[in-house]
């Protein structure tokens, strides 16, 4: 039996169909990834999963049983489902405990041990108003978890946060999710939040699953240039590379990633460095070959810069 079962989802607004024929599982205490453009539903569907949209067709089961929509309850939502959106309110002017003490049934223990995995025992008697976003986001989630939720959605939890706080923020749902054994599906369009955390990923485009895997798969083995383009650069490899580089051609579109090639010294084809982007732990050249771009990384700074001639080899195929 699954945590949580989607089975056959769809949804259509008013400009047309949002989800088609969405169907996945999730395991108890899984960490799952939704990838996918803006516009592409990832949005409503965690809506769905929480009981707070209805869907036109389809169901959702939580724990075996069937998470009824909005249509046929009073009250929306799923008492064990708990979902931050993206855009969240902290009513003003009200200091943080006055906020937390809303339905918090939790004996003074239990909520001291929950204000101190969320990093929020220092904030009780401040303002919403004197806040800064990440402490916000902290109050937020510590408001859900209030609860004793079994399944937390999270929709863009790390948008428009600094670095620094953004890390902050990943090690307290860590600690949370360890903690509390909660399981956790987040929503989020930038591969460094997903990549190194989700168990397994699944990417929407108009409405519907395009790929799900690891994300190992997702990286290094997508089914298209739209999968591969949220995960990083890329380089399709088109007959015309096949040919320059020597490599056994394909049917199969074939994408390699910036690490499947390198520089090399007077072997391999050549190219003119187009674009050069600095990351500090690496580099990543964009190499023009006739019609074609090659993008390929290096641990060190080679020297050259736009404009250069310089040789490319494949480490990987």
């Amino acid at each position: 039996m699954y945590f949580l079962s989607v089975q056959k989802v769809s949804k259509r607004h008013e400009k047309g169909p949002v989800l088609k024929n969405v169907s996945l599982t999730l395991l108890e205490n899984q960490k799952l990834a939704i990838a996918g453009e803006t516009g592409s539903g990832k949005t409503t569907l965690l809506r769905i999963i929480a009981g707070l949209e209805q869907p036109d067709s389809g169901e959702v089961l939580f724990q075996n049983e069937k998470v009824i929509g909005p249509h046929n309850t009073l009250v929306p939502g799923h008492p064990h489902i708990a979902y931050l959106p993206q855009h969240f309110e902290l009513q003003k002017s009200l200091r943080v405990e006055q906020i937390l003490a809303y339905s918090n049934n939790l004996s003074s223990r239990q909520a001291s041990k929950l204000f101190g995995l969320c990093r929020i025992g220092k904030l009780l008697k401040r303002k919403t108003n004197e806040l800064s976003g990440g402490e916000k986001q902290r109050i937020a989630l510590c408001r859900l978890l209030i609860g004793s939720p079994k399944l937390l959605l999270l929709d863009e939890p790390f948008s428009n946060l600094d670095r620094i706080v953004k890390t902050t923020l990943k090690e307290v749902l860590d600690e949370i999710r360890k903690s509390l054994s909660i399981s956790v599906i987040l929503v989020s369009h930038d591969p460094d939040d997903t990549l190194p955390w989700a168990d397994e990923i699944i990417v929407l485009k108009s409405g519907k699953i395009v790929q799900k895997g690891t994300a190992y798969e997702m990286y290094e083995k997508p089914v298209n240039k739209y999968v591969a383009g949220l995960f990083g650069s890329y380089t399709v490899i088109t007959p015309a590379l096949c040919k320059a580089f020597k490599l056994r051609t394909s049917k199969k579109l074939r994408i390699m990633r910036p690490h499947h090639f390198a520089i090399a010294h007077k072997a391999g084809i050549k190219g003119i460095v187009k674009n050069i982007s600095y990351f500090g732990t690496h580099v990543e050249y964009t190499v023009s070959k006739g019609k074609e771009e090659i993008v390929l990384r290096s641990e060190i700074a080679h020297g050259v810069a736009t404009g250069s001639t310089i040789f490319c080899k494949v480490l990987h195929w």
